[in-house]
């Protein structure tokens, strides 16, 4: 009977309070706790007096945090819907400029009070900052928790702190008008409903998509004119592009950027849910008498779910066929791709295909960054486990039967080398000693 009745208690400790959310819990505690992000480390630098951001007239101190955050120019995206912070500067003839690289993501918009900031800090998942822009006051970022998490940590971004990419139907000023419904999207996202809401630059086809255009009367029609929107190359007619950076809304870097929100969103759901597992499993086996190290058969189903969830967005189970070819307006394909890294045979996941699908190798290049490293051992572990039974052709289940023969084995053999944590690799390198012998 004492052991029920602490078993209960224990239980009854582990369980959220009621109206808190999982990440403010331990051993999340994500606004309690310190960032470790590429963001929060450059404020720290600032606060200390280490470095300073340079101001100019133009872009404020956009263009020096860029270059301190090393974050292209080439990876911006024009979203012109009343959709973020600074929303009553945002318009079609204004639009909202988005910068980002593997872990950052920047938002200007012209005559702007602050620039706002995101990052995916390994543990704690997004993470948001604004730096303001008046040069009369000293260049400090500062962390954002309430406001921002009233959207990016609910059900639109896996209900932990997260990014979202949204489309819209527009009206001429930019306000979405939401009966008309809004789409959350990412690489799993059929093309049509792409981009409401955001300038795009390339060609695409015969694909049609949300962007470019607005509702113009919605007493009328409440119908977007897509051919309108579609294979634009130059913005010019629809806005003023000097302000802005670039002259670009490269429909490739949209594409990249909506697969690695959507990543970011994964890695972070994955890796809080390992971590408060393995808080249950800590609790339990110390209520049962069990070692410490005990698994049980619900702890491992909860670190294979989370694990399942990575593995099907890492190798893009969901993401539809592209049905025509689509082309960048800019240098940002040329420019992600040379980052790499590259395997043996100069081959990289961040080479883009473009012609049926956007990478042309089938596994997120998010699988080397600290995001997939940092995750639980419980939940990391069965991701290897599972992609080494996909990629070696034990597992061909319907979920993965986009993956050729060929996508199978040159996946492994890239994780192989630029993965040195990758189980198989020691059977790879046996393999080969054996037919070199």
């Amino acid at each position: 009977m004492l052991r029920s009745l602490l078993v209960l208690t224990m239980l009854l400790v582990a369980r959220p309070c009621f109206g808190q959310l999982d990440h403010e819990q331990e051993p999340i505690n994500y606004s309690n706790e310190k960032p470790t992000d590429p963001v929060a480390r450059l404020a720290a630098r600032l606060e200390a007096g280490e470095i300073k951001l340079d101001w100019e007239p133009k872009h404020g101190y956009l263009t020096s945090l860029m270059r301190h955050l090393d974050v292209p120019a080439s990876s911006q995206t024009l979203v012109f819907s009343k959709t973020s912070l600074q929303i009553s500067r945002i318009t079609p003839r204004t639009p909202r400029a988005i910068y980002f690289n593997d872990d950052v993501y920047l938002g200007w918009v012209q005559r702007g009070d602050v620039v706002e900031i995101s990052a995916a800090d390994p543990q704690l998942g997004g993470t948001f900052y604004t730096l303001t822009q008046h040069h009369d006051e000293p260049a400090l970022i500062q962390r954002e928790n309430a406001r921002c998490l009233q959207c990016h940590g609910s059900t639109h971004t896996r209900r932990v702190p997260g990014h979202i990419v949204r489309s819209v139907f527009s009206d001429p000023g930019g306000q979405p008008i939401y009966r008309l419904g809004t789409h959350l999207t990412d690489d799993t996202s059929p093309f049509a409903e792409r981009w409401g809401g955001w300038y795009v630059t390339g060609t695409h086809g015969k694909q049609r998509h949300m962007g470019n255009c607005v509702i113009a009367d919605e007493n009328v029609s409440e119908k977007l004119n897509v051919e309108a929107g579609a294979n634009l190359t130059d913005l010019s007619g629809h806005f003023n592009v000097k302000p802005y950076l670039t002259v670009h809304s490269d429909i490739v870097a949209l594409m990249v950027l909506e697969h690695q929100a959507m990543m970011h969103n994964v890695l972070t759901a994955a890796n809080h849910s390992g971590r408060i597992t393995a808080r249950d499993a800590i609790i339990m086996n110390k209520a049962l008498e069990r070692p410490e190290d005990f698994e049980s058969e619900s702890t491992a189903r909860r670190y294979a779910s989370a694990a399942e969830s990575v593995v099907k967005a890492l190798l893009f189970c969901e993401s539809p066929p592209l049905t025509d070819v689509v082309k960048g307006s800019s240098t940002f394909q040329e420019e992600f791709s040379a980052r790499g890294p590259l395997d043996s045979k100069g081959r990289s996941l961040r080479q883009i295909d473009l012609e049926t699908r956007l990478f042309k190798y089938p596994c997120s290049f998010l699988i080397t960054s600290d995001s997939f490293q940092q995750l639980p051992v419980g939940v990391k572990t069965r991701v290897w486990q599972r992609l080494d039974e996909i990629l070696s052709g034990k597992d061909t289940s319907e979920k993965f039967s986009h993956l050729s023969a060929e996508d199978r084995t040159t996946v492994r053999e890239i994780l192989t080398d630029v993965c040195p944590e990758a189980p198989f690799r020691t059977a790879t390198a046996v393999k080969q000693s054996s037919e070199t012998k």
